[in-house]
This record gives C-alpha cells, structure tokens and sequence, in this order.
C-alpha cells in the first residue's frame, strides 16, 4: 500500500487529511509536539482504516517531536522507509512566530526565526532526507490510469484508490535513487504537498512575520518542482479554517462561522487523485474544491 508522512497530524487539517487517506488503505507515518494527542491521533487513524472495510488496519508509526530537529526529520524517513518506502510527504506543522500575532514593528525576532525554521527550513530538510524515497515511488503513474488530469480540471470522486500496484517496486536502491547508475525509478514518482496560506500573497496586518515564512515556502516549492520534473510538487493554500492555530494567531475573532479542516479534505485528495501538475493551489469556494493559482 502506498505511504504517506504527514507533520503536525495531531489535530486540524494533518489529521483530517491523515484520517482520509487511513480510511483509504494508505500507511501513514505521522508526527506532532506533544505525544498524547498525537498517540491518540494515532489509535482514531487505525480505526479510520478497519472502519472502512479495508479488512486489516492500516500501519500507523507516531513518533513525536519537533520537525526543526534533524534527527527526528531522519526518523521519520526511516520509519517510512521500514513500511516500504514513501509516496506522499505533506509538509503541514507550522508555527506562527507570535501568539497572538502582532504587527511587525512589534514583531519578536526570535519568534520569527523559530518560524523560519519550522515554516521553511525545517519542511525543507524533511524533503531532503525524503527524497531518495520519493524519487522511488511509482505512485503517480499508477493512479494515472485511474484518474487523470485533463483540461485543468481536477477529476476525482469516489473512492479513487484504483487497481492495486506495488508503489515501492525499486526501494531496495534507495539509497542510490536518482545517481546516474542506480536503477531507473518508475513514472514520476512520488509527491509533496507544503501547506501554505493566503497570508503568503496577502498583506493583512499582523501577519507579516508568519505570511513571510509562508511566501518563503511557496518559492521554496516552486522552485523545487523544476529541480525535480520526476516529482509532483503542490504547495496550497487551504484557506481560512476553524482550527487552534487560528484561534491562537487571532483569539477575539469569532471564528464558529469558518470551515472545518476537514471540508478542504476533498480538494486535496483531488490533487492526488487527478495526478494534478506542480504549482500552487488554492481552496475553491465550492465544498472540496481546489483550484490552480
């Protein structure tokens, strides 16, 4: 089965997406600061799998920790690595810089560089450490067949888990991936989605120092999906959510009227499922939707 590592899938939209796709077989390899609600995650996450009448669970690895540390960047990849290898990366954990946010004159710089190196460097050197990985994965050609992507659009619907396929045919060259003598890799390899903002495109007050790290990330991306053709690199913008990190950036705001993470759940799986090309993508208006900006 194909396998996924997502960050900050604790809670908001990491969980969400992981429940999603554990209820579509997939294995995760999951992360989060604080062990309890992630362990708890976890145990949802393998209920989500059986729950959906896939007849085995799906195997779930919870390791907590902070993704600004490379050794735990490396565990990640190595546990992904021991379930066979890697299809998706999602790159969500993030950290605003500031609680509640502040204007940039009273902005404090060292909240904005542990922002920098959760936010930028840290989804960076977690896509470094998981590259040879990804670079061996078949999964985008497999799901092409099954869902493709035409005219922009994105297609899906469904289940979308299509016929079955070894995702990993080549992982025992790894750690040679992508060397001009290795083993060729197969199709286009695996994917990485960076959650972005709007805050990254937008000036809005207070969230200067936190849409700067989020533009950072878009850049980052976009440039990786030239360095990497064999690779589907999405970078999105989920669009405004009812979640903690919300509600921390911006405590008096009321904030029962905006959407659930997992509303924008759909989308994504559409850019997955459609095998949609890199660039950047936005929450549509319409329920599940995504469209490319």
């Amino acid at each position: 089965m194909p396998v996924a590592i997502i960050t900050g899938a604790s809670k908001g939209l990491g969980r969400a997406l992981a429940a999603a796709l554990a209820g579509r077989g997939w294995d995760l390899v999951v992360d989060a600061r604080s062990a309890g609600p992630l362990e708890e995650a976890a145990r949802e996450l393998r209920g989500a799998g059986e729950g959906a009448g896939r007849g085995t669970a799906p195997r779930v690895v919870a390791l907590p920790g902070d993704v600004a540390d490379a050794r735990h960047r490396a565990a990640l990849v190595a546990a992904a690595s021991e379930l066979g290898g890697l299809d998706l990366l999602v790159n969500n954990a993030s950290v605003l810089g500031a609680e509640p946010l502040v204007r940039l004159a009273d902005h404090p710089l060292d909240g904005l560089r542990e922002a920098l190196e959760v936010n930028v460097v840290a989804p960076l050197g977690l896509v470094q450490e998981a590259l040879p990985l990804l670079r061996m994965s078949s999964y985008s050609s497999s799901y092409e067949e099954v869902a493709p992507y035409i005219d922009g659009a994105l297609s899906g619907g469904g289940d979308g888990n299509g016929k079955a396929y070894d995702s990993h045919p080549n992982t025992r060259n790894v750690r040679n991936a992508g060397s001009s003598d290795s083993y060729p890799y197969v199709g286009t390899g695996g994917a990485i989605l960076n959650i972005s903002s709007d805050a990254a495109v937008e000036g809005y007050p207070t969230w200067g120092g936190y849409g700067a790290t989020k533009a950072a990330l878009d850049q980052q991306s976009a440039v990786l999906a030239v360095e990497e053709p064999g690779l589907r690199v999405w970078w999105v913008d989920p669009g405004d959510m009812r979640t903690d990190l919300y509600a921390a950036a911006v405590p008096d705001d009321d904030a029962s009227g905006r959407p659930l993470p997992g509303t924008v759940v759909p989308g994504l799986l559409r850019l997955l499922d459609g095998g949609a090309p890199s660039g950047r993508y936005t929450a549509a208006a319409t329920p599940g939707g995504v469209s490319s900006r």
